[in-house]
């Protein structure tokens, strides 16, 4: 499934080497050393779960369903509107931190709540497409990308105390 989610991403404009620039560009502060192929691991990482793959085909078929007026009334103005109070994007995204613990959830709120590079771009209305779902997918994909990379480079005397 892995193929299919990576493809799908695609299909919408997203690859995995964006979202690793968006963990690059908010972790760049914390390691020195971080390089663009070490977030792009951890990315890849996080799209092999299956609770990952799960909320990204999820997602994406609402916001394919959205484009395509094909959802049931209130729910098609509130997700092709992306409706502020609508928060279900939230919830799923949520899914996706939730794996690698609440470091995920700070991260994916810094990235929801500023919307860096590749998030900003999906998080505009543009050409008629419908990505309501798919920016916070990405945030959290990227969030939790982040957190993994937190968890592996903890020094070893903190983890001994």
């Amino acid at each position: 499934m892995y193929k299919t989610v990576v493809k799908m991403l695609a299909d919408r404009g997203v690859t995995l080497k964006e979202i690793a620039e968006v963990v690059l560009e908010v972790q760049r502060g914390y390691y020195d050393q971080l390089t663009l192929e070490e977030c792009l691991e951890g990315v890849e990482a996080v799209v092999r779960k299956r609770e990952v793959q799960n909320a990204i085909l999820t997602g994406v078929a609402l916001d394919m369903l959205a484009e395509q007026g094909k959802l049931p009334e209130p729910l098609q103005s509130i997700v092709a509107g992306d409706d502020f109070l609508f928060g279900v994007d939230e919830i799923l995204a949520l899914s996706i931190t939730n794996v690698y613990g609440s470091i995920g959830l700070t991260n994916f709120g810094y990235l929801d709540k500023t919307k860096p590079l590749l998030i900003g771009r999906l998080n505009s209305k543009k050409n008629g497409t419908c990505h309501t779902f798919m920016d916070d997918l990405v945030a959290a994909i990227a969030a939790a990308a982040a957190s993994r990379i937190a968890h592996a480079r903890r020094p070893a005397e903190v983890i001994e105390d």
